[in-house]
């Protein structure tokens, strides 16, 4: 346990003790100067009241006391302490596709709505891991960094559409990247991420983003959102549905299926699971399962707000010694 002071300042109390010593070193002088100028060395005895045995430890019993009075107010006015933890928690990323085939309505009341919820809902059966969430499409890019504070989380992910991202499409390999940059200061092996799609990757990089998760230590739980016989893909403008997605070729409009064969392929390759997204509470408690079958613990600094004190101690020793002194002083000064 290390003691944690905010107020280094107050180390300064220190420099009183050299101060305290320096002047009772120059009264000594200066009151054996007196006498000297008074009479010489020899005459001391006749002239001046004999020194009692206690006034050669009388000096060091008011430095001791000073000194532990001064360790009493500094442990007394420290902030807080360090202690350190081995607590059990997880990291995890999101990694949320926000494609737009994530607006179809196979799923009511779309793909994205569902992924969205199933994130709150996995949140909101958390206890002590860290969040982070990532957003991708044609491209990708990190919306918030690990955290413990699931309502501010929860509030991201509330407002996240398609929208957000201008490069459409869906890259697997942009949202590993963009994760392991946020994974940084986690050791590899720790590194947990639930990618919530509809598994349509149109740029065929699942190979890479699961070598990219190998490399960098990622277990990757997979959720598949949306059905097998798909649904038309909405298309806004301003918010107001314009139509939906048709081939340029055909001219016939493009129904988007859930694909769970990369999304099975990336979990399996990295250790992970594939949970079907489809059904909310299950999904979510399915995602807590799975995060917690390879739970990691972790050593934790925490700043404690209530420091353990020993004031009272140190207080107490220096009382002792000022009693000490006050009793067997006979003159009630530094007698020196």
């Amino acid at each position: 346990m290390d003691w944690y002071i905010e107020n280094y300042w107050l180390f300064l109390l220190l420099l009183l003790f050299p101060v305290l010593v320096f002047l009772i070193v120059q009264f000594t002088k200066w009151k054996k100067n007196k006498r000297l100028n008074f009479a010489e060395e020899k005459f001391h005895q006749d002239l001046f009241e004999k020194k009692s045995k206690f006034s050669a430890v009388l000096p060091v019993l008011y430095l001791t006391a000073v000194l532990f009075l001064i360790f009493s107010i500094i442990d007394l006015l420290k902030g807080s302490e360090d202690v350190k933890t081995l607590q059990k928690m997880n990291n995890v990323i999101f990694v949320l596709d926000v494609s737009n085939s994530m607006n179809a309505e196979d799923i009511q009341p779309n793909r994205l709505t569902e992924a969205k919820n199933i994130i709150i809902g996995t949140m909101d059966k958390m206890k002590n891991d860290k969040v982070g969430i990532v957003v991708f499409a044609g491209d990708a890019t990190s919306v918030m960094p690990l955290t413990t504070d699931y309502s501010t989380a929860e509030t991201y992910i509330g407002g996240l559409e398609t929208n957000i991202m201008k490069v459409q499409g869906t890259d697997f390999l942009k949202g590993m990247q963009v994760a392991s940059e946020k994974f940084k200061n986690v050791a590899k092996g720790s590194r947990k991420i639930v990618l919530v799609s509809d598994g349509e990757d149109n740029e065929g990089n699942e190979d890479a983003a699961i070598k990219e998760a190998k490399r960098e230590g990622m277990t990757v739980i997979t959720v598949g959102i949306g059905t097998d016989e798909g649904a038309p893909v909405p298309e806004y403008a301003f918010g107001q549905l314009m139509g939906y997605k048709t081939d340029l070729n055909t001219g016939e409009t493009v129904i988007s299926k859930r694909q769970t064969e990369a999304l099975r392929k990336i979990a399996s390759s990295t250790e992970g699971s594939y949970i079907d997204g489809n059904n909310l509470e299950q999904a979510s408690q399915e995602i807590v399962d799975a995060l917690n079958r390879k739970n990691t613990s972790s050593e934790t600094l925490i700043k404690s707000q209530n420091a353990i004190h020993y004031y009272q101690y140190f207080l107490a020793v220096s009382l002792f010694f000022f009693l000490v002194i006050y009793l067997f002083n006979p003159k009630k000064d530094l007698n020196i």
